[in-house]
């Protein structure tokens, strides 16, 4: 049957998309990413309101504040206020009328609040001392700008910029972490299915029927397929979440690298299934499996964790090296300066990773497919005669 590899294929989608565990977990994951993008979104549009209040004399002071607040944080609204004396003005903190109370003490100001509002003392802080500044100044016949000059330190970035840099960062873990959720779940996926195949002895009559190669490229293309998908599903539920967030403007920077990402990683996967495939054959049993699989296991963990440990010279190169590259790249095309042909390279790279690794590993499932009788060793499946 010339299309067998299809009906395998096929037969491995269907599997996957009638799974109630996997439409849950799809399900949930999703509605987990946008719940996160959505309460981002809250809290970074949210503008928290404090209920200041000061002595008649000091009211000045108040007034300032409230000015000065949106300036400084444009999330929070001071609304000032006076009261008659310092007994009023406790009692309305600690009632909850109000959320602090200014006023002086000695030499400097003190804020009064009944539970720790870090928001509104940074605002206050920062408010005061301006205000202090710019009395101080007029009363030295000069201005809080003069007195400041030659004071502020500018941010100079040797490589980009501080924006692009922490953008890159926490897209480059997102990237990781799907690569690793995929490779792993998927893998470990077709590995069982393998090992099941072969210990329930399905597979010695799948073997009469179809060849075996085309047993597992259509187990490697089926999973690949639905790893590309779900990924995709992903990717695109985070991106459009993230245009409703004031990150929206973050976008047009994503569109390069995510789409690179998604290139590496279906080569990458590939290449990974393949691998998973054969760790399945090389078990007779589900038991084996452990210690069959357990160094795509580390693998996996290691394109994970260099995804965000690595750095300088380290990740220039890893993203080159296959499968590492999978994840080191698109975060370097993230952070910028990157010529075309190192991503170019790079792919040319994981796809002859991807060519070798498919050859060896097919001659390894084809030849340990059908060996029973405990668990079987690289060098047995590579000199095992057909």
């Amino acid at each position: 049957m010339s299309n067998a590899w299809a009906l395998v294929a096929r037969r491995e989608i269907l599997v996957k998309l009638t799974n109630k565990a996997f439409i849950i977990g799809t399900v949930i994951t999703v509605v987990l990413i946008g719940g996160f993008l959505g309460w981002t979104a809250y809290t970074e549009e949210r503008t928290s309101t404090y209920d200041l209040v000061t002595l008649s004399e000091e009211s000045e002071m108040g007034q300032a504040v409230a000015a000065a607040a949106p300036v400084l944080d444009d999330s929070v609204i001071v609304e000032a206020r006076t009261v008659p004396d310092d007994d009023t003005a406790r009692a309305a903190v600690a009632d909850g009328e109000a959320d602090g109370y200014l006023h002086r003490s000695g030499a400097g100001w003190v804020l009064t609040t009944e539970t720790d509002e870090g928001e509104l003392l940074r605002v206050v802080q920062q408010a005061v001392r301006a205000a202090v500044i710019d009395q101080q100044a007029r009363d030295l016949g000069t201005t809080a700008a003069e007195l400041e000059a030659g004071s502020v330190v500018s941010p100079e970035f040797l490589v980009g910029d501080a924006e692009q840099a922490g953008l890159a960062q926490g897209v480059g873990f997102v990237m990781a972490l799907l690569f690793f959720m995929a490779a792993l779940m998927y893998g470990m996926q077709i590995a069982n299915s393998v090992v099941e195949e072969k210990q329930s002895r399905i597979v010695e009559i799948i073997a009469t029927s179809i060849p075996v190669r085309h047993l597992l490229a259509g187990k490697v293309i089926g999973n690949t397929v639905m790893a590309i998908l779900q990924i995709v599903l992903y990717v695109g539920v985070g991106l459009i979440g993230l245009s409703f967030t004031p990150y929206s403007s973050f976008l047009p920077a994503l569109g390069a690298p995510v789409a690179w990402f998604l290139v590496f990683f279906a080569a990458g996967f590939i290449a990974l299934a393949c691998l998973w495939a054969v760790a399945g054959s090389l078990a007779s049993r589900v038991e084996d499996l452990q210690s069959t699989s357990a160094p795509l296991t580390y693998l996996v963990m290691g394109v994970y964790f260099a995804g965000f440990l690595l750095s300088g010279t380290a990740k220039v190169i890893a993203s080159f090296i296959p499968p590492l590259s999978a994840v080191m790249m698109p975060i370097r095309i993230l952070e910028g300066d990157v010529p075309l042909w190192q991503p170019i390279l790079a792919l040319v790279l994981m796809l002859l990773f991807a060519a070798v690794t498919i050859v060896i590993g097919e001659r390894l499932y084809r030849r340990s497919l059908l060996q029973s009788g405990g668990r079987v060793s690289l060098k047995q499946a590579w000199s095992t005669t057909e």
